[in-house]
Formats: structure tokens, sequence, C-alpha cells
């Protein structure tokens, strides 16, 4: 989609302050606020109801050692949130045992499978991460069979809520987050702060915006990382080629995490929690092997899927005109990837994308939004023929009969008539910068931002009317290079506009100023966005 560029008003002409301002930072408290969070701020976040009754019943299982079964989930939050509780609850000698769903035999969150065999096991408690806040019948079947059951969540919940013994929330904070909550209410500060790695991987794989309690948990997380000690991401670190003094949240956003993602989309994601978990240097690097040989195989099953997407959605165009949300469907599409699939699609028509992997008798949906539409009330809406659903306003997954899929699709279609959809493409320029101030002090003021993430967005800037030299394009003509006043550009996807471009020429560009490091040497660099001429 082509990109329509909304330059931020200028209020300074000093670039920090300007990006402080666009945060809707003005006073000196909230920017020494933002500038340096400190967990001691966000007591009352991290304080959420319903600790201390779980917090009771996890203290009396220890004592009368008792079975407690960590009820994760597949994904980098659910298996990082399954870890901080595991590890957690081990320091303080409870018995404990991981469980983490099959994503294509169980599906998403809390299962009558996974309840029985805890139970099976002889547990007496569960204590859910990342899921479990709208598992209404589950949790009476936990009841049913003898099972005391804790639920922390941090997904949107229904106006009832399950039956449980204890349930700890907040739509603020990660799955992961919510689970260490309750952790650090058991263990010392120093074991509690020690975990931190795991949430601030957790917080910014799931893309919870990284503004208050988030942002100084995930500072205080990335400070863990650099010096973590953990063997498993060790060697998730050297296989991925990634220093760990130099982690940054898109390393984690980038990297690390769709490797954690992608053993539970094609497998089972119990290895990923094994990697995180092991204290064996050998298994980990074994593990790690593991993870990444399924993110290359997550990638070539996305790519072909996102192929055979757009011819669908090309041929419903022809024969039906323009959509206002696209539902696709296929049975060679397996569950793991169609979020992914979903993103991918959403993001290349800019409309809210559902898929399906369709079953004999069941299917297995996920859907992306679009800016302004809470697609899983939008889903929501249709209830009455789905099996379950749950997620957030900007993602939501569900399941569904297979032979219900065309009504499900008609009713999502009827729902979005009178709804107005924007298609085109924003991209937010927080400054405009003269060449001349593109600077190494610069990028070390750009840098008081970090962590950057969902809501504090690493800033975008653009100069215009900027003229180019030493144009040639690399990887095999995908991408572009050329150079603006001595400042090396990059620009990925880029190669076609190679001969629309001629030395000497002026053009405005959007970027994002970065160091490169090459052979020893660090230099300015500018990642470009877009490019107008």
């Amino acid at each position: 989609m082509p990109k329509t560029w909304k330059v931020k008003p200028q209020v300074t002409e000093n670039i920090l302050e300007q990006l402080l301002y666009n945060r809707g930072l003005k006073d000196k408290h909230e920017i020494e606020e933002f500038l340096n969070p400190n967990l001691k701020t966000y007591e009352k976040d991290l304080d959420i109801p319903g600790i201390q009754t779980a917090k009771k019943r996890i203290l009396l299982a220890i004592e009368k050692k008792e079975l407690i079964i960590v009820y994760g989930d597949y994904d980098v939050d659910g298996v990082c949130g399954a870890a901080v509780l595991y590890q957690g609850l081990t320091l303080l000698g409870a018995k404990v045992l991981p469980y983490i769903p099959h994503r294509e035999k169980e599906g998403y969150g809390l299962s009558e499978l996974g309840l029985q065999f805890a139970k099976d096991k002889e547990a007496a408690l569960v204590v859910t991460v990342d899921h479990g806040i709208v598992a209404l019948e589950q949790a009476k079947y936990a009841k049913k069979i003898g099972l005391d059951l804790i639920i922390t969540d941090h997904h949107t919940p229904l106006e009832e809520k399950p039956e449980a013994l204890a349930i700890v929330h907040s739509t603020k904070l990660c799955g992961a987050a919510v689970g260490w909550c309750l952790v650090r209410s058991l263990v010392s500060k120093e074991q509690s702060e020690d975990l931190l790695d795991l949430v601030a991987m957790a917080t910014v794989a799931d893309m919870v915006p990284l503004l208050g309690v988030n942002r100084a948990l995930v500072k205080l997380g990335l400070e863990k990382l650099a010096i973590t000690k953990r063997v498993g991401l060790l060697a998730l670190m050297q296989q991925s080629k990634i220093i760990p003094r130099q982690i940054t949240t898109y390393h984690i956003g980038h990297i690390l995490g769709p490797r954690i993602n992608a053993i539970g989309r094609l497998e089972h994601a119990m290895d990923a929690l094994r990697l995180l978990c092991t204290k064996d240097s050998i298994k980990a690097m074994d593990l790690a092997s593991i993870l990444n040989e399924a993110n290359d195989q997550k990638k070539k099953l996305t790519t072909e899927a996102i192929m055979e997407a757009k011819e669908i959605i090309n041929t419903e165009i022809k024969i039906n005109g323009r959509k206002k949300i696209l539902v696709l469907h296929s049975d060679a599409w397996i569950p793991g990837i169609i979020g992914l699939v979903a993103g991918r699609i959403s993001d290349e028509y800019g409309l809210p994308t559902v898929v399906i992997s369709k079953g004999e008798v069941e299917s297995r949906g996920s859907a992306r939004s679009i800016n302004g539409l809470d697609i899983v009330e939008v889903i929501r809406g249709c209830h009455d023929i789905l099996v379950d659903v749950g997620g957030h306003p900007k993602a939501a997954g569900f399941t569904i009969e297979t032979g219900k899929i065309s009504l499900f699709k008609e009713r999502l279609e009827k729902d979005l008539e009178e709804i107005e959809i924007n298609q085109a493409q924003e991209l937010e320029i927080e400054a405009t910068v003269p060449v001349q101030k593109l600077t190494k002090e610069l990028l070390v003021d750009l840098e008081k931002l970090e962590p950057c993430g969902v809501e504090n967005h690493q800033p975008v800037l653009a100069s215009l009317k900027v003229k180019i030299s030493d144009i040639k394009t690399v990887g095999n003509g995908d991408h572009l290079k050329f150079q603006i006043e001595n400042l090396d550009a990059i620009a990925f996807s880029f190669g076609n506009l190679k001969n629309q471009l001629t030395e000497g020429q002026y053009i405005d560009v959007a970027y994002y100023l970065e160091l490169n490091e090459f052979n020893g040497q660090k230099t300015l660099q500018l990642k470009v966005l877009d490019i107008t001429f």
C-alpha cells in the first residue's frame, strides 16, 4: 500500500525535546520519569487484586507438598510466563510441573485434556499464565474433577468471570508480567528481579505498549538480558549472532521472539520452555538448533501461504469488488502460521484480515486488525456460531465449526458494511531534520528514548530535498544503497526504484538513524523507510 506521510507539528528545533513533546511529555517530572523509569513508581500497577488469595493457596500447597501445575501457552508470552512461574515456585521448594498445550491438538488456553493431565498426575493446584480469563467452561470442569484453579492473565475479559479460586488479571501488562507479579509476592526482591529478563522478552514479543510500568519492566529486563547466565538464552543468542551486551528490543521482537514462537507453531512449545529453563549448555545448544530449524521451516510455510492468500484475494476482488474485511481459508494452511499470514496480508492490503486453517470438523482462525477497529469485539459479534474466541483489539483467535465458515464470512462482511475503513498506510514522521544535524550526538539523544516498541516507536525522522549519490542495489537487486551527503543509506526492499533514481537527484527520505558496525568501525547510517520524489 502507498504511504501517506503524517508529519508531527514542529514545536522546537531541539530534536530530543520535540520527540518528548510528541509523546505527550511536557513537565520536568514526566520527562524524568520517562527517561529514567523505575519500578518503584508503578507499585500500584504491580499489586494486582487476587495476588494475596493466590499466594496463600500456593504456600499451602508447598506446605502440604502438593503438586502444582503451571499451565502456560505456546507463544513467547506464555512460554516465558511459564518459565517465570516454574522457576519462581521452584525457588520456594514447591513441587512444580509445567504444562504447555499443543496448538493443533488442544488449541489456545485451558483445555479439558490439559486439566485431565493435571488430575492424572495427582496435582491439587493449577496456575495458568497468559490465559484463562475467558475459560468459563474449563474452570467449571477443573472444579468438577477436584482441581483448585488460579488464573493469571491479561487478555480482554468477558462480563462473566470464570469460577476460580483466585484471578490475578491486568490488561496493562503482558501475561508473563502478570505471573511475575504473583511470583514477586512470594520470593525475595533479588530473586524476582533475576526473572525480569524473561518478562522483558514476553513484554516486547507480545507487543504490549512500552510506556509506564512496561517501559520500566523492559528497561530493567534488558539490563538482565545483557548479563544473563541462562545457558539456553546464551545459546540462542550465539546461534542468532546476537552479542548479549548489545541486545535491544529489536533483537527480541525480530530475532529471538520469532524463534521461540516458531517451535510452538510447528511442533510443541515444550522445547522452547526447556531451552529457557535448562542448566545444561550442551542441551541448550541442541535445543537452540531445533528452534532455529523450526523458524526456517515456519518462514517457508508462511511465504507459500501468503502467495496463495494473495491469489484468493485477487480472484475475489475481480468477482465481487473491493472488500472491507478479508476472510480467507484453506485446509493447506496449518494453525501455527495463520496469525503470521493474517498480519502480513493486513499490512499489505490495509484491511482487517481473518485467516482460517480448515479442519474436518473444527477450524482455527486468527485475525489481525487495522488502527481504530477492535477486531476481537467484531468477531465476538458472531459468538453464537463460534466455539470460542479471545484476544486483543488488534489481534484475535477463535475456533469455529468448519461448516459455518461461509456464514461467518457473510456476517463479518455485513457487520463492516457501514464502518468506514481507511486503507491508506500512514507513516508518522516525528521530526524533519536537516542532514547537517545527523550526528552521533543526535544518536545519543535518540537512544535516551529506548526501550522503543509499541506506542513508543523508534523515532522516524525525515530529511527533505536531499541530494543522493553512489546509487546501487545489493542482495540480488532487492535492496537499495546510496549516499546522502557522505552518509550511508540502506533501503530494504526498495531495489525496484534503482532505475528511477539518478546521481545528483533530490529526494525526500524518511528513515531511522542508526549506528552501523562493520569491520570494527562504527558509522552513522540511515535505515530508509520511504522515499518520495
